[in-house]
C-alpha cells in the first residue's frame, strides 16, 4: 500500500551494491525508508517530504565524464543529507572540494580515527594522538570510541573537503574519512556504516536518522497491519478479489490481510504448478482449504502438466520466470471468469522483489520476479494489489505474527514463487522435479534432526545441469549432481553461508545418493550474498 502519513528517509541510489542494506538499516530504527534512482527529479523527491536523504555508494568516479550525479540544489534544500562513499565524494565534488584517485586503495576493515579537526592539516596533527576528546566529536559518533573499525571500499578519496566542512574522521591513508557542515546539515562518510563489518555502523546511522533528522521512529508493524486493512477495505469496497496464494509467508500474510478487509469477497486461488516441494500442495490445502483454520474461499488448481508443457526445452532462467508469471495470470483470469466478475488481483510482492527487479533504484536487474514486471500487458482485472510491496521479509513476518498467523507458518522456510524452476539449472522435466523434491526433503529432514532448521534462514537442495560418471554397485553411472544451499540472514538482501557440521553434510550426501535415483554427486554451495544470490537462478 502507498505510504504517505509516516515520516520517511529517502535513499538515493547511485548503483551501490549495498543500497538495499542502507534502507534496511533505516527501517531498523522504526523509520520508513525507500530507494529511488539518482535520476529521480529533485522536485519529486522533495514532494515526498523526507526527514532525511542518504546518498549511496556507486561504481563511478565523480570527476569522470557522464558520472552519476544529482541536482546540486539538493545540498541547499535544508534537508539533512548523508553521503556514503561515492555519495560523500559527490557531495564534496559538487560543493568545491577535491576528489581524486587515492594513492593507496582502501578495501575491507580499516581503523578510523575520530576527531573534531577543521582541516586536513589539523586532521594530520590529530592522527598522532588518535583523535580529539569525545566531546569534540561529531554527533554521528556520539558514544563511539576512537579508533573504530569501519568497512572501506574505494579507489578514489576526498583529498580536500569543501569549504564549510569540518573533518570528523580520518584513516592512515584517507585524510577525510568523515566530514560535516552542521549549518547546512550535510554529512559525509567515506566508509560504509550499513554493513555489519563496520562495528558501530548502525549506531552512526541511527544518530543521523534520530538525532539529526529528528525522526520519532513510529514505523511499527502493528500500525502497518491495521492501517493497511483499513485502506484495503476503503479501496475495495464491495469489489471482488482474487488472491494468488502459494502457501509461502508473503502470500499467506497478504491473504489474511485481505480476508480481514473484505471477508468472503476474497477468493484465494492456489495454483499447484508441479514445481512445489514434496507434498507441499497437500500441506497448503490442509492449512487454507475447507478443513483449515481460516474461513476462506479456497480453490486449488492442479496445473502440473500445463506448466511442464509450457516450460519444455526452456533453459534461460529469466524466460522461465516470465512463462510462469504469465501462466499464473492466465489461470487467474480463467478462474475469475468462472466465478464471475473480479475487480482485483492480490499478490505477495515484497520490497526485495521490487528492488531486485530493478524498479525504483539504480542497481542493475538481478532477476525479474514472477510477480514484478513480468506480468502480461493485458489482464482482466481492474488493478493488481500488493499490500506488502513496501516491506522486507522480516517485517512481513512481524505483520503475520501480529495478525495471529501461527508462528510455524510465519517462520517457515521461504520458497520462491516460480518454485523449483529456479532450483533446476537448465530445462524442466518431471524427472528433474522429482529428483529435487526427494533430495530437498532429505536435506530438510537432516537439518531438522541436527536442530539447524531453527538457525538457518533458508536452505534447500537444487539440481545442477552437471552430469558426471560415477560407480554404484560395481556399475558405471552417468547421473546428476545435486547442490545444497543454506544461508543465514535477517533481511534476505545479504546472506552468509551456514556453517553446517561435516557429519550432517556427509549424512545428507550419503542419503541423497543412496535414496534418490538419478544422482551420484552432492555439492555444498559456500558462496555468500553478494556476490551470489540466495537462489541459484
Amino acid at each position: 500500500m502507498e505510504i504517505s502519513s509516516h515520516e520517511k528517509v529517502i535513499v538515493i541510489d547511485f548503483g551501490g551494491q549495498y543500497n538495499q542494506l542502507v534502507a534496511r538499516r533505516v527501517r531498523e530504527c522504526n523509520v520508513y525508508c525507500e530507494i529511488h534512482s539518482y535520476r529521480t527529479p529533485l522536485a519529486e523527491i522533495l514532494a515526498m517530504h523526507p526527514k532525511g536523504i542518504i546518498l549511496t555508494g556507486g561504481p563511478d568516479s565523480v570527476y569522470a565524464e557522464n558520472a552519476a550525479a544529482c541536482d546540486p540544489s539538493l545540498f541547499s534544500s535544508g534537508i539533512p543529507v548523508l553521503g556514503l562513499c561515492y555519495g560523500a565524494q559527490l557531495m564534496m565534488h559538487v560543493l568545491g572540494g577535491e576528489v581524486c584517485r587515492a594513492p593507496e586503495r582502501e578495501y575491507g576493515k580499516t581503523e578510523v580515527y575520530l576527531c573534531g579537526a577543521a582541516s586536513p592539516l589539523e586532521a594530520a596533527a590529530a592522527s598522532a594522538s588518535a583523535g580529539l576528546p569525545s566531546e569534540d566529536k561529531s554527533l554521528l559518533f556520539k558514544g563511539i570510541s576512537s579508533p573504530t573499525v569501519c568497512w572501506m571500499s574505494h579507489n578514489d578519496y576526498i583529498k580536500r573537503a569543501a569549504d564549510g566542512f569540518s573533518i570528523t574522521a580520518f584513516t592512515d591513508n584517507c585524510p577525510v574519512a568523515a566530514a560535516e557542515d552542521v549549518s547546512r546539515q550535510l554529512y559525509a562518510f567515506q566508509f560504509h556504516p550499513e554493513v555489519m563489518h563496520t562495528e558501530h555502523g548502525f549506531e552512526m546511522l541511527r544518530h543521523f536518522v534520530m538525532d539529526i533528522c529528528g525522526c520519532s521512529g513510529d514505523w511499527k508493524m502493528d500500525d502497518f497491519a491495521e492501517k493497511t486493512v483499513e485502506e484495503l477495505r476503503e479501496k475495495i469496497g464491495d469489489g471482488k478479489v482474487l488472491c494468488a496464494l502459494s502457501g509461502g509467508v508473503d502470500s499467506s500474510v497478504a491473504a489474511v490481510l485481505l480476508s480481514k478487509a473484505v471477508g468472503k469477497n476474497l477468493t484465494c486461488v492456489f495454483v499447484d504448478h508441479g514445481l512445489l516441494r514434496k507434498d507441499e500442495g497437500d500441506l497448503v490445502e490442509s492449512v487454507f482449504g475447507p478443513q483449515g483454520a481460516y474461513d476462506l474461499n479456497f480453490i486449488r488448481i492442479n496445473a502440473q502438466n500445463r506448466y511442464y508443457v509450457k516450460l519444455a526445452g526452456v533453459t534461460d532462467p529469466n524466460t522461465k520466470r516470465m512463462i510462469i508469471g504469465e501462466e499464473f495470470i492466465r489461470i487467474f483470469e480463467e478462474v475469475g471468469r468462472e466465478i464471475g466478475h473480479v475487480d482485483y488481483l492480490v499478490q505477495g510482492t515484497i520490497y526485495p522483489d521490487v528492488v531486485e527487479s530493478g524498479l525504483g533504484g539504480e542497481s542493475a536487474v538481478i532477476k525479474p520476479h514472477h510477480n514484478v514486471g513480468a506480468l502480461p500487458d493485458v489482464i482482466d482485472f481492474k488493478e493488481i494489489l500488493e499490500p506488502l510491496r513496501s516491506l522486507f521479509k522480516d517485517e512481513v513476518r512481524a505483520v503475520g505474527l501480529h495478525l495471529g498467523i501461527p508462528e510455524k507458518l510465519v517462520m517457515r522456510q521461504p520458497f520462491p514463487g516460480p518454485g523449483l524452476a529456479v532450483r533446476i539449472i537448465g530445462d524442466i522435466t518431471a524427472q528433474k522435479v522429482r529428483i529435487v523434491q526427494e533430495a530437498d526433503a532429505i536435506f530438510r529432514e537432516e537439518m531438522e534432526k541436527a536442530g539447524l532448521d531453527r538457525t538457518a534462514s533458508q536452505y534447500y537442495a537444487a539440481l545442477t545441469n552437471l552430469r558426471s560418471v560415477g560407480v554404484m554397485g560395481d556399475e558405471r553411472t552417468y547421473d546428476y549432481a545435486v547442490a545444497l544451499r543454506s544461508v543465514n540472514t535477517v533481511d534476505f538482501m545479504t546472506a552468509d553461508v551456514t556453517e553446517i557440521p561435516y557429519e550432517v553434510l556427509l549424512r545428507t550426501s550419503s542419503r541423497i545418493v543412496g535414496e534418490v535415483d538419478g544422482v551420484n554427486r552432492v555439492f555444498y554451495d559456500i558462496t555468500s550474498k553478494p556476490p551470489a544470490t540466495i537462489e541459484l537462478e
